[in-house]
């Protein structure tokens, strides 16, 4: 049986890329976003005439992951349809850059509402059905600046370090019932998120910042050369790992998964660290059960993975 899958924000980047790919691998797709008879018709519309040509098995559908009516409605329409979700990619996002202090609090909100409470929603409309299941994959991109903080980005780090807390805390409590939650941290790719980059709202609160203002442009400028490079990777690497993820079994997975190689090397030791400690706790507090030997595995080893993928297409 084909497994269901259920793609947030697809309108560009990672999620249109996923929708497409794992289409075409025969999955059942249903490829979300917000807007499709507004500002995302063209958009919703040339996905549609793909699939008709290519002949998938993919669905679009409306769903804004800042309202819940929209994010309950969209996910009974997949149920109706396909009685069954396997696997949720969690990965509708956006982000900003500038001095933190001249976000205001509506900027914050409007972040983490995307960010961290739009998976929230998302998640809690799938988890029934695959608790009832007994199955389920629930992969959340999240970043490799929701490992590591750079000047900046701290509206967008702290939703996407929220974030990761949030999918560990899931793969504690849904590991009884078959459920695996899993993280991707993504680093610079060639996709149109810059395009999408929040800037502050009060300006007179980054001018008085003065030459900190003037450091923080000189990282947005290292951020604006990197992902425009004819070197960076566009975001086939990040695809390629949500189709590990779905195609390795159930209780195999690892917890994060690292795709983009300048910060693998980076993050490897980091994560081993956090899922010693992990392992470390679930001692501490009575719950040796939820020792998973496979949370020691991080991708960050991409070597052993690219040589699974080149064997899994022999």
């Amino acid at each position: 049986m084909n497994k269901v899958i259920l793609i947030t924000g697809t309108s560009t980047g990672f999620g249109r890329t996923a929708a497409e790919t794992l289409a075409q691998r025969g999955y059942r797709v249903f490829a979300s976003m917000r807007d499709i008879s507004g500002r995302n018709a063209a958009t919703a519309e040339a996905l549609r005439s793909l699939t008709k040509r290519e002949r998938w098995s993919l669905d679009v559908l409306e769903m804004d992951v800042t309202d819940d009516a929209s994010v309950k409605q969209a996910v009974q329409q997949v149920l109706d349809r396909a009685d069954r979700i396997d696997v949720v990619i969690n990965n509708a996002g956006i982000a900003g850059h500038g001095v933190t202090e001249a976000f205001p609090l509506e900027q914050f909100e409007q972040v983490f509402d995307v960010n961290l409470y739009g998976v929230v929603r998302v998640n809690r409309a799938v988890l029934p059905a695959m608790r009832r299941q007994r199955s389920g994959l629930l992969i959340h991109v999240s970043s490799g600046l929701g490992r590591t903080v750079i000047p900046g980005f701290a509206v967008y780090s702290a939703s996407k370090f929220t974030l990761e807390a949030l999918a560990d805390a899931y793969r504690f409590d849904l590991a009884p019932f078959g459920i695996d939650s899993v993280i991707v941290e993504p680093g610079i790719h060639r996709t149109p998120i810059l395009e999408k980059f929040l800037a502050p709202t009060e300006g007179d609160r980054v001018a008085e910042y003065g030459s900190t203002a003037e450091m923080l442009e000189r990282v947005r400028s290292v951020f604006e050369g990197s992902s425009t490079a004819a070197e960076t990777p566009g975001p086939e690497g990040v695809v390629e790992a949500f189709v590990r993820l779905i195609e390795t079994p159930a209780g195999e997975r690892p917890f994060r998964t690292v795709p983009t190689p300048a910060i693998q090397e980076l993050l490897a030791p980091y994560n081993a660290l956090a899922a010693t400690m992990r392992d470390t706790l679930v001692q501490m507090f009575n719950v040796p059960e939820l020792t998973l030997a496979q949370d020691a595995v991080t991708a960050g080893a991409a070597k052993g993975e690219k040589k699974q993928v080149a064997r899994r297409k022999q």
